[in-house]
């Protein structure tokens, strides 16, 4: 194991009063996040700065990727009021950019799909001009489900890749790199318009070749955007780190991302899916 540099040592815990007003709302709205089931080292930024990432459909997971610090296992009752409380706590919050997740539901019939498209059309009513990005599961890839969600006309279409062709049985045991493509594909297909995202992390044991493959394959499957982060293992059962990367190198990589055909890249050690999506919209990926 190598040890870590120090520009990946922070503060993840939620300080200041806006910190303390957020994780209010969350509470009283009887909600998750992403950022504190699995231990988003961005934590305590977000937190700071009123915002939040949404995790819908319960706090445990029907997976068990290596990499991830979500609980898996004892699933939670699907919970039809759960997107009024997600519309109750972007108004409190005063979000004018929401962004919601889930854990993987492969034991519900629709996988999910529909609980994203009910949270979508009650934040609307809250919020009728907020722009709503999404990072859903695979829906094991069918088609009629990410319909679903598409329906609804998410103004992003997020599903993360995560690592690359090689990697992928290792970290992540029942997902599939091919499905997860064609998914994000798919998006593009059913709405042209649509604009598409994903995301991956580094330091599993790639290298810039897999990268650069990875880079392309999203690039034909006309993806408009991508999060490039250091991978952190979250407690010593987690597969261990192979590599930090350098600030310099995360550069490099964001290059190649671009030059592969991908408009929007977004590359640091702290990068994750949903950190500062808004950023894209503003002033562009930093």
């Amino acid at each position: 194991m190598q040890r870590k540099p120090d520009y990946l040592r922070i503060n993840k815990l939620p300080v200041g009063e806006e910190a303390s007003r957020i994780l209010r709302i969350i509470k009283e709205n009887n909600l998750n996040t992403v950022c504190t089931e699995a231990s988003c080292p961005n934590k305590g930024k977000c937190f700071s700065e009123g915002t939040a990432t949404f995790l819908i459909l319960g706090p445990t997971c029907s997976r068990n990727c290596k990499f991830c610090n979500i609980t898996s296992g004892n699933l939670s009752k699907e919970d039809f009021s759960e997107g009024e409380r997600v519309a109750e706590a972007s108004l409190k919050m005063g979000l004018k950019y929401v962004v919601i997740t889930s854990v993987t539901r492969d034991d519900l019939e629709d996988k999910g799909a529909n609980a994203f498209a009910r949270t979508i059309r009650a934040v609307r009513v809250k919020l009728p001009q907020v722009k709503i990005e999404v990072l859903t599961p695979d829906f094991d890839g069918r088609e009629d489900l990410l319909k679903i969600v598409l329906d609804e006309k998410p103004y992003v279409f997020n599903h993360n890749i995560e690592t690359v062709r090689r990697l992928t049985p290792i970290i992540r045991p029942q997902a599939n790199y091919e499905r997860s493509l064609n998914l994000l594909e798919m998006a593009k297909k059913i709405n042209q318009k649509q604009i598409t995202k994903s995301g991956l992390m580094v330091g599993l044991g790639e290298n810039f070749e897999e990268l650069k493959e990875t880079f392309l394959d999203l690039s034909k499957a006309k993806v408009d955007r991508l999060t490039i982060g250091q991978y952190l293992a979250p407690s010593r059962n987690h597969y261990p780190v192979q590599k930090y990367y350098t600030l310099e190198e995360f550069k490099e990589l964001k290059n190649i991302a671009l030059n592969c055909g991908i408009k929007g890249v977004f590359s640091a050690p702290f990068v994750r899916s949903s950190y500062n999506a808004q950023l894209f919209d503003t002033n562009g990926p930093p």
